[in-house]
């Protein structure tokens, strides 16, 4: 990461693990590890841990974010959340395109711009989720995937609002397997995107412009991922269930 043009992201995805009371108790575990951090922290929780979250991190440095909304403000969408419910508790953050949501749950580049766009609206800071599978990229499509997913998802996005977004590159083959991408395959694809955004914005936008790394970043590869100039924080999964491996990555990213 380049800590002289952008500031890294640490942000935990919790998916669907702990209770309200598990919550606490995590919380109440990492804020003692991560508040001298000279980067952004992030824990992403269910819905149902939002509040517990936000009332656990007040008057500290970490930030609560969501694992996703609807597009919609209100309406007959049974089981979903707006962004204004979330911003009404104090949310901060959302998770978007996560690619387990578009595996198990038909979420489409389509519904996931939808999706941004209704965020950035109400006020989140948006976590957009890109990658390829790995079929994807044994047939050495990696980039166009990670272009289409992001040129959609960015539909109608200003410059201005751009500023509230960050991309977290994510390869499907890479999360929940214990897989990792190389640093040097992960900073590929990371440069990859960083000209895109230069080439949909430009330049200026794209060096302020903040992505992470989303495949099964852990306590022992984060200080080599995070190393790599345009790897600028991680969206960590089963590590950010864990107090300890979490503030190791946090602390990888405050070198």
């Amino acid at each position: 990461m380049n800590k002289k043009l952008r500031k890294a992201v640490i942000a935990g995805n919790w998916k669907m693990n702990k209770t309200p009371v598990e919550t606490a108790e995590l919380i109440g575990n990492i804020k003692p590890l991560v508040k001298n951090a000279d980067c952004d922290v992030v824990v992403c929780v269910p819905y149902v841990n939002l509040q517990t979250a936000i009332q656990c991190t007040e008057g500290t440095n970490i930030k609560v974010g969501a694992e996703n909304c609807h597009w919609a403000e209100s309406g007959a969408f049974t089981g979903e959340i707006s962004p204004q419910m979330l911003t009404s508790i104090g949310v901060e953050y959302v998770i978007i395109g996560h690619s387990e949501r578009r595996q198990y749950f038909g979420e489409t580049d389509e519904t996931v711009s939808m999706r941004v766009n209704a965020a950035l609206k109400a006020g989140l800071q948006v976590i957009l989720c890109v990658g390829e599978s790995l079929e994807q990229r044994e047939k050495n499509i990696t980039f166009e995937i990670v272009s289409m997913q992001t040129k959609i998802a960015l539909q109608n996005v200003s410059e201005e609002d751009l500023k509230n977004v960050i991309i977290a590159y994510e390869p499907v083959w890479a999360i929940g397997t214990g897989k990792t991408a190389t640093a040097k395959q992960a900073n590929e694809v990371n440069s990859f995107i960083r000209e895109l955004i230069a080439d949909l914005y430009n330049t200026k936008a794209a060096n302020a412009f903040v992505i992470q790394y989303g495949g099964s970043m852990n306590a022992e590869n984060a200080a080599e991922l995070l190393d790599q100039e345009d790897i600028d924080g991680g969206l960590i999964g089963g590590a950010s269930l864990k107090a300890p491996d979490f503030a190791k990555i946090v602390e990888a990213a405050s070198r």
